[in-house]
């Protein structure tokens, strides 16, 4: 049922209208050389903010060969800060439906053709790569990227690094173990090496090895793809003809899957199959020019990562591709970057994208952390949708897979750039209200799901610090000698960082005085003009994570994801065979954002174009539903009170924080453990819910059918808001 499309939308988006201005169309020009002055060796620059945490001196085992190969290295140049300027203007006209450039995205070669950097600055780089005697492999369209290959001696004698082989915690790794240089009459127009090192992004899934399941086979409490059509209201576009027809999703990886069958059983078992038009095909894309730097990866360690991707991207868009794009990891670089890359720059792109990696700002590197935001800002120029995880462990992302936060607050730099949807977690509140039989059937479906209505939600939160887990194990307090991070209880079985995640950004350029800690010259990106007009967002000046959440838990309060992975190798892996009880489960918001990209494509279908950027109108639409104060009647915590016609559900209940111990964004007035907060000296935990937007959750959660039948409304009011304006 469509909201009401009244004068409150009008006013919010034409509020978006004024914010995001319009320019009729692209100005043409030609970016200006920078590069003006001889380049002398002996002047040199560093590219700071471009060496690992773990390149130190305990686990250093030593220099590498010289001849030891380095293959498909990546430079990032950068354009005039008047392109650049100018760039992210024309992209906000792209999103605006005021402007007359709405919607009228561009090619590639258009892209390449107005916001490509100099011609002779391309030369001058390439040239004296080559002089260093490095191949060149390929650049792309765009000249911001260049492919290159070399060795470590090559390395050492060009960037003055030198890469060593480490030990980390028995791990072999390489790495370069200081800042590379480069000339200086290059530094205009080099914005760094992307990789020096062999270290990879962590995949946002955690599992749930340990759940088990009521006596008669209810499945009670574990999602199936029949629950999340009934929880986020997804039945009626289904029985409207909206299940994904035409659309594709690709999940972006660095592995394929260990079986294809696994997909298929997921989708037979929960019954998917019955949307005729579902497919799932796995891709290696090579770059359109110049040697292919992707090869087949094969199955890996990320496998598992791989499947609930491609199994839940199609349990939201049943009848639509899911396309699986991956690329092998080379010597130097994450192979899903690769795979990213060679898709935005090809002559046919996808309309929409997920992506369930992250590494946090302050430890990828500014040049990192400039690769991803320099791939989707063209992304979203072409009109593709990029939806990303925003983290498993709360606000502290440079302690992921940790049992306490030890570096303070901060973000992951692959989510956290002005050009990307961040997804968060969340968790069903009703084990904790003790209404789980109001919101459950006792016997399972035709199709296994057992979900009644929409259910409360909560930030999902693994951790002692947790408010709501505190009160559940009978403590007042997370923190301090008597809290609960602190009692044998909390100790046994609850430090863990595992959470949604969320933040502020910190450190997406400049480098960090401590390793990992967001401080030094660290800054994070600057608002974007559509995150505004809702209560709750901060001024802080800085792009805030996340936009908007799905459920994400892994069973802390007895909910989880199901899926079909049967990798006897795998990390949480089990048969699918069977009552799905025995399958594997876990959570994260791994599964969160191939979902949240799923309904985009029950959007693009319904409106029956690509998209770009989804924020301005999920910004623009919570906007009007929210107002000054948040709304009484999509409080989400009203659980199958809320009203129909919400599109999204303010989660207001609860928190994200987690358990740390040190002296960085961490409350420890005694005891142990202390927990996540703002301040050392009193308790502003990281972070609570709250009216509105918040860090622990975004937005809040979507109904679908709401979503999608108000997504053409928002456009339409807000051109003619634009009209009343003038």
């Amino acid at each position: 049922m469509p909201i009401r499309s009244g004068l409150p939308l009008v006013l919010a988006l034409a509020g978006l209208a004024f914010v995001l201005g319009g320019t009729s169309q692209a100005s043409a020009q030609v970016a200006r050389p920078m590069v003006t002055q001889r380049i002398d060796e002996r002047q040199l620059v560093t590219l700071a903010g471009n060496t690992r945490p773990e390149a130190i001196a305990q686990n250093d085992r030593g220099r590498v060969a010289d001849t030891r190969a380095l293959d498909h290295m990546q430079l990032l140049l950068k354009r005039p800060a008047e392109l650049e300027a100018a760039l992210d203007g024309f992209i906000e006209t792209l999103h605006n439906p005021a402007s007359p450039n709405f919607h009228n995205w561009m090619t590639n070669d258009q892209f390449d053709a107005q916001f490509a950097p100099a011609a002779a600055d391309v030369r001058a780089v390439t040239k004296w790569l080559t002089a260093a005697g490095f191949q060149i492999e390929t650049i792309h369209g765009n000249g911001l990227l260049i492919d290159f290959s070399g060795t470590a001696g090559q390395v050492r004698a060009a960037f003055h690094t030198e890469i060593h082989a480490l030990d980390v915690g028995g791990v072999a790794h390489i790495a370069n173990v200081s800042d590379p240089q480069i000339p200086a009459a290059l530094s205009p127009v080099v914005a760094g090496i992307v990789s020096l090192h062999d270290f990879r992004p962590h995949r946002m899934y955690k599992p749930r090895t340990d759940f088990t399941f009521t006596s008669g086979g209810r499945q009670f409490e574990a999602l199936v793809p029949a629950d999340l059509t009934t929880i986020y209201n997804l039945g009626p576009l289904f029985s409207a003809g909206i299940s994904g027809q035409g659309q594709t999703i690709v999940v972006i990886e660095d592995t394929n899957v260990f079986s294809t069958s696994d997909w298929t059983t997921f989708r037979s078992t929960f019954g998917l199959s019955s949307f005729t038009g579902g497919s799932f095909t796995q891709v290696h894309p090579a770059p359109r020019t110049g040697r292919n730097n992707c090869t087949n990866p094969g199955v890996n360690g990320d496998d598992g990562e791989a499947i609930l991707d491609a199994e839940w991207a199609s349990a939201a868009a049943p009848s639509a591709a899911i396309e699986l794009a991956s690329c092998a990891d080379t010597s130097t670089t994450f192979g899903g970057l690769i795979a990213l890359q060679n898709l935005i720059a090809a002559a046919t792109t996808p309309a929409i994208v997920s992506i369930s990696y992250g590494e946090c700002e302050a430890e990828n590197g500014a040049t990192m952390n400039a690769a991803f935001n320099t791939a989707y800002q063209q992304a979203v120029a072409l009109g593709i949708s990029i939806f990303v995880s925003s983290g498993d462990e709360g606000a502290a992302s440079c302690d992921a897979n940790q049992a306490k936060a030890t570096h303070g607050i901060g973000v992951s730099g692959f989510a956290s750039t002005p050009f990307n949807v961040a997804v968060g977690g969340t968790d069903y509140g009703d084990t904790f209200a003790g209404t789980v039989g109001t919101y459950w059937n006792a016997t399972n479906g035709t199709t296994l799901g057992s979900a009644k209505s929409y259910i409360p939600e909560i930030p999902w939160n693994d951790s002692c610090a947790s408010l709501l887990l505190t009160m559940s194990h009978g403590s007042t307090v997370p923190y301090g000698t008597s809290g609960f991070c602190n009692s044998t209880t909390g100790k046994a079985s609850f430090l863990s960082t595992a959470s949604g995640s969320g933040g502020p950004s910190g450190c997406a350029t400049g480098r960090p005085s401590t390793t990992g800690i967001v401080g030094g010259t660290c800054a994070g990106y600057a608002k974007p003009s559509w995150q505004a007009g809702i209560v709750g967002i901060p001024s802080d000046g800085v792009r805030d994570i996340p936009d908007v959440s799905l459920f994400a838990a892994n069973g802390v309060w007895g909910h989880y994801y199901v899926f079909c992975y049967s990798d006897p190798s795998g990390e949480g892996s089990a048969p699918c065979t069977g009552s799905p009880s025995g399958w594997s489960g876990a959570g994260g918001t791994s599964f969160s954002s191939p979902i949240l990209a799923a309904i985009q494509a029950l959007v693009n279908q319904h409106v029956g174009a690509r998209q770009g950027n989804p924020n301005p109108v999920y910004y623009a639409l919570a906007a009007t539903e929210y107002g000054a104060g948040g709304s009484t009647t999509c409080n989400s915590s009203l659980g199958n009170g809320v009203a129909a016609s919400c599109i999204f559900y303010d989660v207001i209940q609860g928190d994200m924080d987690v358990n740390c111990t040190g002296t960085h964004n961490c409350y420890l007035p005694s005891g142990t453990n202390g927990v996540l907060s703002t301040s050392n000296t009193a308790y502003q935990p990281a972070y609570k819910t709250g009216t509105g937007w918040d860090f622990a959750t975004g937005i809040g959660t979507v109904n679908a059918a709401n979503l999608v039948n108000n997504w053409s409304t928002a456009t339409a009011a807000a051109r003619l808001a634009s009209r009343i304006s003038r």
